[in-house]
């Protein structure tokens, strides 16, 4: 009865030498999906975690506790109770890297995220930042919430930021509060090897200067003689921005830092290679402060077309965003690979835009004629690439004249695929500097429909039309007095920034379906009479 007592008292009681430690047990009423992991390994990564987790049961949600404690705590949710249950049997005391798990029930009353702590006990309140990189460190980014820092490091060096049973990258993710990927089975035998740092941009800025330093004592140490200069790895879709028009951005960077910077040529990227290499040349110091400027940048330049996208994505309804790898995927730590693209033919995400394989479309549009090297690339490498990814068919038309300013570019494909070609088409352009830093990316596409059509996309004294141009903030235009071409059709002009583009184009390919379908109702056969024909509009 005493020790009853003391158990229920203190939650604690020393028997035979041994301390022993109760808690309260959860009434099976009060058993939910719900559970609280404690005593996590500091530097566990939380994709061994997540994996572990995901074992026994479909994964709801797992958030990390703030504690002051050395070890990590997350509260998980599971799918059904029997599979919360199962963890509790299969986890609890279950050893991992010297330390004891601890598992409990979170009872159902108690179970509001952001909730005060459960019979008080310490660091139950979930407060603070979420999930980090790995459960004892800092902010976790989110899905496409930040770019990370990549750079190159020589081969030779990596021993040595790794440190002796990891003691070394250990330190310097405990240090700036991180989360570290060195990528050493990647490229085997190559001279360099890729290191991705997750964290706040001071954070990655830190981590990135312990990293120099680190390979600058191995050079001295290992009379390496020959200069260690820092290397980025960003995205090719926003290198433009960053270097600026007529270089200004790059040049002031240097300027600033008493740095030297290089970019790697258009010419070594690939399909599967996004990314260009920027090599920066001077101090420690210098390089520092440099890399801080140039990812400043990169993150600026992403997070304006992360808003662009957010804000029109879903006036194209069902089109899977995430997929078309317009942003940084390409590379471990960045999401999926782009080689997970499914081949030239075979669309597999277009259904979304209707029911069954969605029909082939064709644009025109207009780029400058400057500009047909840039889309080609050297020995038409560039358009090849562009044509494999998108699922299109991409060619340029030959120039109507010696002086002609701009040129033509057909591309033939479905909805998605056209999405995704014109949109590289349009970055690309900006990348290229043919248009100012502040200056949008405005174009032309042309897009054929059937001439008895033409009427129904102008609408009764032009509302149609008007109403489209309102929405979509395009300039749509279908010139009177056209002459059907051989197949009975008439040119749309549509001008704009790429998402206005492609939302009057959505929108006349859907006053388009709708012709047709009531084209197709009338041509059933009635009963006891013909079929009638179609009424030209």
């Amino acid at each position: 009865m005493l020790l009853k007592l003391l158990f229920c008292v203190l939650g604690k009681v020393e028997l035979h030498g041994k301390l022993l430690e109760v808690e309260h047990s959860v009434p099976k009423r009060q058993r939910s999906c719900k559970l609280q992991i404690r005593n996590i390994p500091p530097h566990m990564q939380w994709e061994v975690l997540d994996s572990m987790l995901a074992q026994y049961g479909t994964v709801e949600s797992c958030e990390q506790v703030n504690t002051d404690t050395e070890t990590a705590v997350v509260n998980v949710r599971y799918a059904a109770k029997d599979q919360a249950r199962l963890v509790m049997e299969k986890l609890n005391g279950y050893m991992m890297e010297n330390y004891a798990l601890k598992v409990s029930y979170i009872p159902d009353e108690t179970a509001a995220p952001e909730g005060p702590g459960v019979g008080g006990r310490r660091g139950f309140n979930a407060r603070g930042p979420p999930r980090s990189g790995s459960p004892g460190m800092g902010a976790r980014p989110k899905v496409q919430s930040d770019i990370p820092l990549r750079v190159l490091v020589p081969t030779q060096f990596v021993g040595a930021i790794i440190g002796k049973e990891g003691a070394t990258i250990r330190n310097i993710t405990k240090q700036t509060h991180s989360k570290i990927d060195i990528h050493r089975k990647e490229n085997a035998g190559a001279a360099e090897k890729p290191i991705t740092i997750h964290s706040t941009p001071e954070g990655c800025s830190k981590a990135c200067t312990t990293i120099m330093e680190i390979m600058q004592k191995e050079a001295l140490d290992t009379k390496f003689t020959e200069e260690i200069p820092l290397k980025i790895l960003a995205h090719n879709n926003f290198v433009g921005r960053l270097i600026g028009k007529e270089g200004r951005n790059l040049k002031k960077i240097e300027q600033d830092t008493g740095t030297k910077i290089t970019i790697s040529p258009l010419q070594d990227l690939t399909l599967y290679n996004p990314e260009r290499t920027i090599t920066v040349k001077g101090s420690i110091e210098a390089c520092s402060r440099a890399e801080e400027e140039v990812m400043k940048k990169v993150r600026e330049a992403y997070e304006s077309d992360m808003a662009a996208m957010n804000l029109q994505s879903n006036l194209i309804p069902g089109l899977n965003l995430n997929a078309l790898g317009l942003f940084p995927s390409g590379t471990p730590g960045m999401g999926p690979s782009m080689s997970n693209f499914p081949p030239s033919g075979a669309h597999g995400g277009c259904s979304s835009f209707g029911q069954g394989q969605p029909e082939s479309e064709t644009v025109h549009l207009f780029i400058p004629a400057l500009a047909v090297g840039a889309i080609i690339g050297k020995q038409g490498q560039h358009i090849k690439q562009l044509s494999h990814f998108a699922g299109a068919s991409i060619k340029i038309a030959p120039a109507e004249g010696m002086d002609a300013k701009q040129r033509m570019v057909i591309i033939v494909g479905p909805p998605e695929a056209q999405f995704k070609a014109q949109c590289r088409i349009f970055g690309k352009l900006k990348e290229e500097n043919f248009f100012g830093p502040k200056e949008e990316v405005k174009l032309e596409a042309h897009i054929k429909v059937p001439s008895f059509a033409a009427g129904r996309v102008i609408g009764k004294g032009g509302k149609t039309v008007n109403e489209l141009q309102n929405l979509t903030c395009a300039e749509v235009v279908v010139p009177r007095d056209q002459t059907p071409d051989e197949n009975d059709q008439v040119i749309v002009k549509i001008s704009g920034h790429f998402f206005a583009c492609q939302l009057a184009q959505r929108k006349i390919q859907e006053i388009l379906a709708q012709v047709r379908r009531q084209q197709q109702q009338q041509l059933k056969p009635q009963p006891g009479g013909q079929p009638p024909m179609p009424r030209r509009k």
